[in-house]
């Protein structure tokens, strides 16, 4: 991060040989950016900013390590702007309005500020406010960094005034741009197979600056021979994947399982499962979801799928991690593999609007209770009709309010058990036909 009040001079000649080679090696103008051509690329959002020499406030959403500090530095550059920034993690309201003051003075003397902030999703909603007259009357130009999703932590009124530009995490050719850059800086190869160059930029999970790190700690050490994998594994520390519990990357992955398992791809919905456990989500908040999962888009459609979900419960409850994890992994899989029908929740909804639309309307006499002499005179429970009574089990009587015609919330599909359910209903629907 640059200094606090930086005046906007490139700082690249500065850096001392002894930086990290993450820093020695940051792009020096936009088109040595990589892994962002949709965005610095000639129609790229940026490339037609630059080109047209003005510059709106941005807002970078991407993971760690895809450039959003350098791509903040490389626009002031190119349109002649100074250049000031900030993280949210260590500034406060004093930092702000120094921040602001020193700006409206620069822009008196016809030098416009880029302000970057730096996870800025980490203000508070006031002192994002904060920022709303600066952005409109022109003191500063905002370009906000994140990780997370814009829409959740920041103020609506400061994305209104902002473009929301996202990042995309580096893939494996941009990761091997970065390795070829630093192989040429330091005028050696690193000292890998290619196996295990591969691996070194699969371990990265497109994070730039990460594989650099470890780029860095391969040139530093005195080996032998090239690295294999296995050797690079001992030596080195994977990246542990971007994932916060209470986060847009959470709410991402259990979608992804959810939907995974209603389009029935188990191959997909374990990956799913996977990433969350691996990543340390909590076993029991993932097996929460396939509960879920069971009764929503499952339901009668196949019973059991409920019950395994519930047997996976008890089972990991009496095991723990990581023995217990598996009953999670056959619960997936079943419900995977299940037949589908959202029957039994489309019931649901239909069955809960339409109490919320009929009020307290009395059911019909014949069928309550009459345990007093009063309620029997005035008709509870006359005429009932026991249905064991009767042929098949079923009388065919009504039991519905009066003020109300049936319903129909319940309406089975044709796959699994519910093609038996389907056949049932229609068997007492023709019993109920004949008998009236």
């Amino acid at each position: 991060m640059a200094d606090l009040f930086s005046d906007g001079s490139d700082k690249s000649s500065e850096i001392s040989a002894n930086a990290p080679l993450a820093d020695l090696l940051r792009p020096q103008s936009l088109d040595e950016v990589v892994g962002q051509d949709h965005l610095t690329g000639p129609d790229g959002a940026i490339g037609r900013m630059v080109a047209a020499g003005k510059l709106a406030s941005i807002i970078f959403w991407g993971p760690p390590g895809t450039g959003k500090t350098t791509i903040a530095r490389l626009l002031a550059g190119a349109v002649g702007l100074r250049f000031v920034a900030i993280s949210a993690v260590f500034s406060g309201v004093a930092d702000l309005k120094k921040v602001f003051a020193e700006a409206r003075q620069m822009a008196g003397a016809d030098k416009r500020t880029l302000l970057f902030v730096d996870e800025i999703h980490r203000f508070n909603r006031a002192q994002q406010d904060g920022f709303l007259p600066y952005v409109e009357d022109g003191t500063v130009i905002l370009v906000g960094a994140t990780t997370e999703n814009p829409s959740f932590e920041l103020n609506s009124a400061l994305l209104s005034r902002a473009q929301v530009l996202i990042l995309n995490r580096l893939d494996a050719d941009a990761l091997g741009t970065l390795l070829s850059r630093a192989e040429a800086h330091l005028d050696r190869p690193l000292p890998v197979t290619q196996d295990a160059r591969d691996a070194l930029i699969a371990s990265a999970d497109g994070d730039g600056r990460f594989l650099l790190n470890q780029a860095e700690t391969l040139f530093s050490m005195d080996l032998p021979e090239p690295l294999e994998p296995a050797g690079l594994v001992d030596l080195l520390h994977r990246r542990m994947p971007v994932y916060d519990k209470d986060r847009e990357g959470h709410y991402n992955l259990i979608s992804a399982l959810h939907k995974a398992m209603r389009g029935s791809d188990p191959q997909a919905s374990l990956y799913y499962l996977a990433r969350m456990l691996v990543a340390g989500e909590e076993p029991l908040y993932v097996l929460r979801r396939i509960t879920r999962f069971a009764s929503e888009d499952i339901g009668l459609a196949d019973p059991q799928a409920l019950v395994q979900c519930i047997a996976a419960k008890d089972t990991y409850e009496f095991l723990g991690s990581p023995e217990g994890e598996l009953a999670i992994v056959q619960a997936c899989l079943y419900c995977a593999t299940a037949p589908k029908s959202n029957a039994t929740y489309a019931a649901q909804k239909a069955a809960w609007k339409s109490a919320r639309e009929t009020g307290s309307l009395m059911p019909p006499k014949n069928i309550l209770n009459a345990p007093t002499q009063l309620m029997k005179e005035v008709g509870y429970g006359k005429g009932y009709a026991y249905d064991h009574e009767r042929d098949d089990a079923f009388s065919g009587d009504n039991y519905w309010p009066e003020e109300m015609n049936r319903q129909d919330f319940y309406k089975p599909s044709p796959r699994g058990f519910e093609a038996k359910v389907a056949e049932r209903l229609a068997f007492w629907e023709k019993l109920r036909a004949e008998s009236r």
